[in-house]
């Protein structure tokens, strides 16, 4: 049973969907960008961060302070890398939330720890507390409610550290929280707006998916019917041959076929023999088996080649492509055969059935209603002459 998503399906606060299987059907769905992504991320901001190991040279010189900062950055670093490389192979959402909320920890612990180790630098550190707040949020992929933790204990902690290690002025810590607030503010809104249209576009594909099924479906039941009425209007619904509509145009098309390759053509016309007693001694239920063992008979002692239609009532019409007239009456005559020899059960066990064949031979002048008029004036000749028998 397909499965709808809606707009108001997704949760206004968090950006996720408020129904469990459709949140974890949609990060299954992306946890191979969501690897991909995380590992390119941590990667590029490792570096960026490695890379403020310069500024801290030139500003600290060979100190105590310069050495644990560099070795709280190879930390951070390594750390990131090798979650980076664990993300790339087992990351998701859907199993390993924790894991994509690890990094952002880590970067958060690193940017706390440099404002105490480089209190001279603060003003600069502001700006970089800001940007990894929105990289938190835009850069490295993660859910909101865990880029809306990790940024908050960043802001907090970042504040925290420089009233402490610092000393800035109320007035200042309010300026610098107010912009802290003003970041983590625009970064949960794009997020949020990102997250929202993500699984928006989730909901819609899957919604097409869906649809798109229903009409796979729908085209293959109406292919089915087609196929079913097509069946119904090609075939005698009681004996299983060629209606007489269908036998009809193939063997016109046979027939013209014939005349173009100047081959030989023939056409029987095929009727049971007493049929009328049959019906009103046993009942048409009992015609219509009579009927139908005999088109099987006939099904069985015609070649692959040849086009077998009820003409309607007890009568059958058969074409024979590519057979010349020797060839069609051997063909009838066993055809008369295996019909003699035709045994029924039951109380229409003593009766035999017997069937006359009329045969016509197509010259190149004939169309196919000419060609069935002549074979069924020999169907009558022999109708005439006293039945069971073939007449050319």
């Amino acid at each position: 049973m397909s499965q709808h998503y809606k707009h108001k399906d997704i949760h206004w606060l968090t950006g996720q969907f408020c129904d469990a299987s459709s949140e974890s059907k949609y990060r299954d769905s992306i946890e191979e960008r969501v690897r991909f992504e995380s590992r390119l991320a941590l990667v590029v901001a490792s570096a960026i961060f490695a890379m403020f190991g310069i500024s801290d040279y030139n500003l600290l010189g060979l100190t105590r302070e310069y050495y644990l900062l560099l070795t709280m950055r190879i930390v951070v670093v390594s750390s990131c890398l090798a979650l980076a490389f664990i993300l790339g192979r087992s990351g998701g959402y859907s199993r390993a939330v924790w894991l994509h909320a690890f990094p952002l920890w880590i970067f958060a612990l690193g940017i706390i720890l440099i404002v105490p180790l480089r209190p001279e630098s603060f003003s600069t550190q502001v700006t970089a507390a800001v940007v990894a707040i929105m990289a938190f949020y835009l850069l490295i992929p993660n859910l909101l409610t865990v880029a809306a933790v990790a940024s908050v204990c960043l802001s907090i902690g970042f504040l925290w550290a420089a009233v402490i290690f610092v000393g800035i002025s109320p007035a200042v810590t309010l300026r610098i929280g107010l912009l802290l607030v003003m970041a983590n503010i625009v970064g949960y809104s794009a997020l949020l707006r990102i997250e929202f249209l993500q699984r928006k576009q989730f909901s819609l594909l899957n919604e097409e998916r869906d649809q798109n099924g229903q009409l796979q479906a729908e085209i293959a039941h109406r292919k089915s019917l087609e196929k079913q009425l097509r069946m119904v209007a090609e075939h005698d619904a009681l004996t299983g041959v060629n209606s007489r509509g269908h036998f009809m145009q193939q063997v016109e098309a046979q027939l013209h076929r014939s005349q173009w390759e100047e081959t030989p053509f023939c056409l029987f016309m095929i009727d049971v023999d007493h049929f009328k007693h049959v019906n009103d001694t046993w009942g048409h239920t009992h015609g219509d088996q009579v009927l139908t063992r005999i088109a099987e008979v006939c099904q069985q002692s015609l070649r692959p080649t040849d086009i077998i239609g009820r003409f309607g009532g007890e009568e059958f019409v058969v074409g024979l492509p590519n057979t010349d007239p020797g060839d069609a009456q051997a063909v009838a005559e066993r055809l008369k055969e295996n019909v003699a020899a035709l045994t029924l059960g039951g109380e229409m066990s003593g009766l035999r059935l017997s069937v006359t064949i009329g045969i016509a031979v197509a010259n190149a002048e004939d169309d196919l209603d000419a060609l069935i008029a002549r074979a069924d004036n020999m169907l009558y000749v022999g109708k005439r002459d006293g039945r069971n028998r073939v007449v050319m």
